[in-house]
């Protein structure tokens, strides 16, 4: 083989490689999911509803920024201790883990992409997904209540 040749089965082998990594970075990104509004400390938040499998296991995956008052809650069906991971999530959040009361029995801090599992440390039944420093921003803490409203209060649609 010669070297010309060498050279184009190197740039073709790049250029294969950057365009299936540019495709993964897309990846699932949950589109048209419900919202609703929560008051959160003085603040009124918008939140999508992930309340089925598939939304919840998407969440925030492979987007770049998220809007101030924005977030996503996770609704299950019923409380257990929960862990989220952020494979594939590029931004900073807290997490607000609530029992089925809304009361905070958990707040973490989660950077991106890091495949370590963060459980809550007691049982949950809804996870907030927030911008990194909301929580500390709101004053909220472990022991709060927050109600959750209606219209995400369950995992029936």
């Amino acid at each position: 083989m010669n070297a010309g040749a060498l050279v184009i089965i190197t740039v073709m082998t790049v250029a294969t490689m950057g365009s299936s990594c540019k495709q993964e970075a897309k990846g699932p990104i949950n589109q048209n999911l419900p919202t609703t509004t929560m008051r959160l400390g003085a603040e009124q938040f918008t939140l999508e509803v992930a309340d089925e499998d598939k939304e919840r296991e998407v969440g925030l995956m492979n987007r770049r920024s998220m809007p101030a008052n924005s977030g996503m809650i996770f609704v299950f069906p019923q409380e257990s201790r929960l862990s989220f991971y952020m494979k594939n999530t590029l931004i900073p959040l807290d997490i607000l883990y609530l029992d089925a009361d809304g009361d905070v029995v958990d707040i973490r801090q989660m950077q991106p992409l890091d495949l370590t599992s963060v459980p809550s440390r007691a049982p949950a039944k809804y996870a907030i997904e927030l911008n990194l420093g909301t929580a500390a921003r709101l004053g909220l803490k472990p022991g709060d209540h927050l109600e959750i409203p209606r219209d995400a209060a369950s995992t029936d649609r």
